[in-house]
């Protein structure tokens, strides 16, 4: 699907316009949305708009990684939304020209939809700010990145979750959830560290288009400080899980280390009991012992003797605790 919203010169926001029908030259700014378009409407941004190939081919082939290039007067930039209930990011590609924005994204987003109706509202009440470019670039990141913040947040309340279960689950089960929580953060980290690095080049670059103007900078360096703010969340977050599994490993480790003990002690204890069992057991005709009459009960008595003294002086050692 493609939409098309434009500026008119005498500032009168025009929506529902067919792409083909209009001339670019003609309005202050066009912004035209692909939303999961077709190969025939793909087509469209070297056709029509006469984009860069190599810009349009990281259009067509997904997924590339978040980052800024400059093509003569367009700037092209890869950007990456992300879906709480599936938690893997989702392309979304801008070209930015003088009085031009493209969108373009294979899946339809709700952060699209949203830029796009502030930018219309904000055009009818013809602020300043909305007839830019740059304006519309500007509310598209925010929109993205803001949809961060529930993704986070989610994995949050998943780690005070597990850590509220650490004293009745399984240790296994506790474990597994911890490295699936660290892969999930692993793969937060590989969008918003380049996002970050990109809104960094955007802040300090001379190129963009509408850049000069020092309000729209702070804009950007909003979307920057959001940034900062989830890279520091997400580093908080894995020093956490990365406790929680050296918490749960040295429990483990400990627990073992306690039946290994216990299994040592009634072995030590069995020893001599199987040794005294062992002499008794060896089939010679001449043993002392075998003639006394009391000599069963006297071995049992040794035998019962010499394991209670043995567990009394492992107690007092303290090797049962």
């Amino acid at each position: 699907m493609i939409r098309t919203m434009a500026i008119t010169h005498d500032h009168k926001l025009v929506k529902e316009l067919h792409l083909l029908d209009i001339r670019i030259e003609d309005y202050d700014f066009v912004w035209t949305d692909f939303s999961a378009p077709t190969e025939e409407e793909s087509r469209l941004l070297k056709d029509y708009f006469h984009f860069h190939p190599l810009a349009v081919e990281d259009c067509l082939h997904v997924l590339q990684r978040p980052k800024l290039d400059y093509y003569e007067d367009i700037q092209f930039m890869v950007l990456h939304a992300i879906r709480e209930e599936e938690e893997k990011p989702h392309e979304v590609d801008l070209f930015l020209g003088p009085n031009l924005l493209v969108s373009y994204h294979h899946e339809p987003l709700d952060e699209l939809n949203q830029a796009w109706e502030r930018i219309g509202g904000e055009a009818e009440r013809r602020t300043i700010w909305s007839r830019a470019p740059i304006a519309a670039a500007y509310t598209v990141m925010d929109k993205l990145v803001d949809g961060y913040f529930p993704v986070l947040f989610a994995i949050e309340d998943e780690l005070a979750e597990l850590e509220g279960r650490s004293g009745n689950a399984p240790m296994d089960e506790l474990v597994n959830h911890v490295f699936l929580i660290r892969s999930k953060l692993l793969r937060l980290r590989n969008t918003i560290v380049p996002m970050r690095d990109l809104l960094y080049r955007i802040v300090n670059s001379q190129h963009i288009q509408g850049q000069s103007r020092s309000d729209h900078k702070l804009y950007f360096i909003d979307i920057y400080d959001h940034l900062l703010k989830l890279t520091d969340m997400l580093d908080a977050d894995r020093e956490m899980t990365a406790d929680l599994r050296d918490s749960y490993i040295s429990l483990n480790s400990d627990r073992m280390n306690s039946i290994m003990k216990t299994l040592t002690v009634i072995t030590t204890l069995f020893m001599p009991l199987t040794l005294i069992a062992g002499i008794y057991g060896m089939n010679f005709h001449y043993m002392p012992e075998l003639g006394y009459r009391y000599g069963y009960t006297a071995v049992i008595v040794v035998m019962l003797l010499l394991g209670c003294g043995m567990m009394i002086w492992f107690k007092k050692r303290g090797w049962f605790k």
